[in-house]
């Protein structure tokens, strides 16, 4: 063999080999409005993954929060977005399935980790198909001040007379505002405040269903009854409430001012580098001692598969790693306050958190009850959740009339409602 010849055949020796190392490894893109995520997923979920499973790889390329649902349905249009889609709860991840974009991912392995409840975020209305795998929820209930708690003598309530005899302690003493929330921005009162404590009142997902279904209408008593909580509320939340925006709310609470907080679960990382206090945390109290309790624990994050990717299998392994306990732990502890929604083991870390996700363990799980088809037809019932959650705090409508403007909203275009 000539010098030449050998070199030629090194040569191709070597490109073979190139060739066989490059079709080993496969790189995953994931679409993500989660743009601060990044430094958890470089430094912390891709490193395991890859770890574990060598001959992939992940590239997360996440885009600005409110640019995400246009940028993605660009790049899906065209043809060159990510194997990996991160989606959004409902209608906008449902549209992306329908439109063929997502793949139907209902016989996943790993999709055996999940509840109804959690695969709701993500399955067609009739919960026969699954399109992203879920991945994060988060919890609502109450933040407190341990310090104002100890100084008024009062301990965590259990039950709504216990809850409004800790808000007139509070009030008495004069040192705190009872509880920081504003009704400037509307949103606050429908989230941390009705669909907060409403499930207590309908049952959680029993209620939930039966008002899908048409069984249960906004006008029933368990779905008046959290308004006439909030207005009880509204001497509790301190001079001013009206004008209070939600990052108001936020500093009244971290400086010290408000004893208590309504809040969602992702405010524990914030807090907690603001707060130079300690925290606890209890779920919405319930109306008589003994009753069964119930949390918004709501599908917040999800996970799927690209139906145009070249790589199905190498994306299937990554979406069944989603639901392992071992993601669920690395994302739990990296995101405070975000929590796995699968039904494998999780520790945390965070002792706020982990006293959120305990209350897996003590109540029903529910969502928000207007996510889920409620919202699709006009008046937007969420929208109307808001300025009646509003109205009501304020005096300005009754709870009686809120349920029934609702409801009559609700029934101009809602079959199941006429």
């Amino acid at each position: 063999m000539t010098t030449q010849t050998k070199l030629i055949a090194a040569l191709m020796a070597g490109t073979l080999m190139a060739g066989t190392a490059s079709a080993q490894d496969v790189t995953l893109t994931i679409e993500s409005w989660r743009n601060d995520d990044l430094a958890i997923w470089q430094d912390k979920i891709i490193p395991a993954f890859e770890a574990a499973h060598p001959g992939i790889k992940l590239n997360f390329t996440p885009s600005a929060p409110a640019e995400y649902n246009a940028v993605l349905n660009s790049k899906l249009d065209a043809g060159s977005a990510g194997d990996i889609i991160t989606c959004r709860p409902f209608d906008a991840s449902q549209a992306l399935f329908e439109a063929g974009h997502l793949a139907d991912i209902s016989d996943l392995d790993g999709m055996a980790n999940f509840s109804p409840v959690a695969k709701s975020g993500w399955s067609t209305d009739d919960a026969a198909t699954q399109y992203c795998v879920p991945m994060a929820s988060v919890i609502h209930g109450f933040i407190y001040n341990k310090d104002a708690f100890e100084e008024v003598g009062i301990e965590e309530p259990t039950t709504e007379a216990e809850f409004f005899a800790a808000l007139e302690a509070i009030k008495q003493d004069g040192n705190y505002i009872p509880m920081a929330m504003g009704t400037n921005d509307q949103w606050e009162a429908a989230t941390m405040g009705y669909n907060n404590i409403g499930p207590n009142y309908w049952k959680g997902e029993e209620g939930r269903l039966a008002l899908l279904a048409g069984d249960q209408k906004l006008t029933d008593e368990a779905w008046v009854a959290p308004y006439r909580q909030l207005a009880k509320w509204a001497p509790y939340l301190g001079d001013g409430y009206e004008a209070q925006t939600y990052p108001d709310s936020q500093n009244i609470f971290t400086l010290g001012r408000a004893a208590i907080y309504p809040a969602g679960s992702w405010e524990i990382s914030g807090f907690n580098g603001l707060a130079d206090f300690e925290m606890g945390a209890f779920y919405p109290p319930v109306q008589a001692a003994g009753d069964t309790c119930y949390i918004s624990d709501h599908t917040d994050i999800g996970i799927g598969m690209n139906a145009a990717t070249p790589n199905p299998e190498a994306a299937q392994t990554f979406l069944n790693w989603v639901g392992s306990s071992e993601f669920a732990t690395i994302f739990a502890n990296a995101l405070p306050g975000f929590f796995p929604l699968s039904s494998g083991p999780v520790t945390l870390e965070d002792p706020l958190a982990q006293e959120f996700i305990s209350w897996r363990g003590e109540c029903e799980s529910s969502i928000r009850s207007t996510y889920q088809i409620l919202s699709r037809g006009t008046p937007n019932l969420e929208n109307e959740t808001w300025n009646a959650s509003v109205a009501v705090i304020k005096g300005e409508e009754t709870p009686e009339d809120a349920g029934a403007r609702l409801q009559n909203g609700l029934s101009s275009w809602y079959a199941p409602h006429q």
